[in-house]
């Protein structure tokens, strides 16, 4: 009786070639997830976000479905990872200009608020926050009232305060940071 090696046992060079013969995903699937590790890595480096980064690991891995067919590979894991490298690059390409905001918990619906019983904790959660909006700097505060609490925009807050775009982002973002700290240090 003929036994063939487990794919865990074949070379990335073995599994290559019989990828290419046969086009069975088994052999590709146990190629790809030797690196799989290595891919995330690449894409987290790149992209700074996990779960985009898992995504990216997924397109990659369905596009070697089709590229490994068509490419002469001496070294798989050079080239997968050239390969990674290429897609996270196209993908921040693809994400330039285009501008996101993270939505605020401050702003997300709560318990608190859908249950009107707790009315009293969220008194004091507006109580603290108030008082640790007053701990920011100045330009802080400035732009984070204005962008949370009288919802203006980016370009309405320049204007207002004749800040630059990006030192207003600056300051919404520290200063969203700063509160979280704050209101996490008060046990909010």
């Amino acid at each position: 009786m003929f036994l063939r090696k487990p794919p865990s046992e074949k070379t990335d060079e073995e599994l290559l070639r019989l990828y290419k013969e046969t086009s069975d995903l088994e052999w590709l699937s146990a190629l790809y997830l030797r690196y799989a590790p290595m891919i995330y890595g690449v894409c987290l480096k790149y992209l700074k976000a996990r779960e985009e980064s898992k995504d990216a690991v997924m397109q990659i891995h369905e596009k070697l479905i089709n590229s490994l067919l068509k490419h002469q590979i001496t070294n798989f894991k050079s080239w997968l990872y050239a390969n990674a490298r290429n897609h996270c690059l196209m993908a921040l390409r693809a994400r330039k200009g285009k501008t996101t905001e993270d939505i605020s918990p401050f702003l997300m619906e709560n318990v608190s608020l859908v249950h009107p019983e707790n009315e009293s904790n969220l008194e004091q959660d507006i109580s603290m926050l108030e008082k640790c909006i007053d701990t920011l700097v100045i330009q802080q505060q400035q732009c984070v009232r204005l962008f949370f609490i009288q919802e203006k925009c980016y370009k309405d807050i320049v204007e207002e305060t004749s800040f630059e775009l990006n030192q207003v982002k600056s300051y919404i973002q520290n200063g969203k940071r700063n509160l979280k700290i704050c209101m996490e240090d008060n046990g909010h």
